[in-house]
């Protein structure tokens, strides 16, 4: 390998990876990624070297990342399917900490959750809190961002709320949808990221974006920017969370958990803290309103086609 200075992004040809190794290629940093998805089309061409993630081969995985500064982690799972489990991003991600560690990267910046916990009933939350506390424990340098949702053109939740309210005559939310979110602008993250690539401190940091909205808020501002203001309704979870098994079943795609409910509904993507982002959702948002929402974004199309770019709203 050169001896310049290499970064490893895992998911560069995903979401906010993309945004991560966009950023380090700006800086006119070497950058290698780790990815699921050798074949999927992405905008770098023969910038970004790929490999493998070799979970199953630690020490073939230590040796791509033989020479490596600086890890960025963005693997994840956000559900519990037949293809892929929590219990397996948790164990995975601990090779590729350990692999890291091996190799003699310097510094690894996770990406996590607000408020994760290992005494937490949801495995989502449980699993973060297990893997920053082993990434800490591991004694190489780390920064832990802690997000609680983002957005940007390949985004998941704010489309597709707006598609739904294009489509449906009303909007139902979990209760009285007065729980709260701080979406982070997927580049702010990255730049967040990169920034930290640079420190050696370890630092844990809540990546929250400047607004805070309840959910049923959100919605609200949502509908009012892509001119689909509905009646907004308050639904019995499990009556919510039907509707939401049906909507998938549809679409062909998990549109929302029962862990994803009661993580909502128990405030844990809010947090008291600074803003780290700078963009403005509202601001975004009304920017990019003739395109949100015209299509659905599946999270299963993007698991099972590992050829595709993700697309862009």
């Amino acid at each position: 390998m050169p001896d310049a200075t290499i970064h490893a992004v895992t998911g560069a040809y995903g979401y906010s990876g993309k945004y991560i190794a966009q950023r380090l290629l700006d800086e006119g940093d070497a950058v290698i990624t780790l990815t699921n998805s050798l074949s999927r089309q992405n905008p770098f061409g023969d910038r970004i070297k790929a490999f493998p993630f070799h979970f199953d081969q630690p020490d073939l995985l230590a040796e791509q990342l033989r020479g490596v500064s600086v890890l960025y982690n963005t693997y994840w799972v956000r559900f519990n399917h037949r293809l892929f489990k929590h219990a397996d991003a948790v164990r995975n991600t601990l090779v590729l900490f350990g692999a890291a560690k091996k190799a003699g990267v310097e510094r690894i910046v996770h990406v996590s959750i607000t408020k994760p916990s290992e005494d937490s009933p949801l495995e989502y939350f449980r699993g973060k809190a297990v893997l920053e506390k082993a990434l800490i424990a591991s004694g190489v340098s780390c920064a832990i961002l802690r997000p609680a949702v983002l957005f940007g053109k390949e985004d998941i939740l704010i489309n597709n709320i707006a598609w739904a309210l294009r489509r449906l005559p009303v909007f139902g939310v979990f209760g009285d949808g007065q729980y709260r979110l701080q979406p982070i602008y997927v580049d702010d993250l990255a730049g967040l990221a990169v920034e930290q690539g640079k420190m050696r401190e370890n630092v844990v940091i809540n990546a929250i974006g400047p607004e805070s909205f309840t959910y049923r808020e959100l919605v609200a501002k949502i509908g009012q920017l892509i001119g689909k203001v509905r009646p907004i309704i308050s639904v019995p979870p499990w009556f919510g969370y039907a509707m939401g098994w049906l909507l998938g079943s549809l679409v062909g795609d998990v549109v929302i958990t029962r862990d994803e409910i009661e993580g909502l509904m128990a405030d844990l993507l809010h947090v008291d803290a600074p803003p780290a982002g700078h963009t403005v959702l509202t601001d975004w948002t009304r920017s990019h309103a003739d395109a949100l929402g015209r299509s659905y974004t599946s999270e299963l199309a993007r698991r099972k086609d590992r050829v595709s770019a993700y697309r862009s709203n």
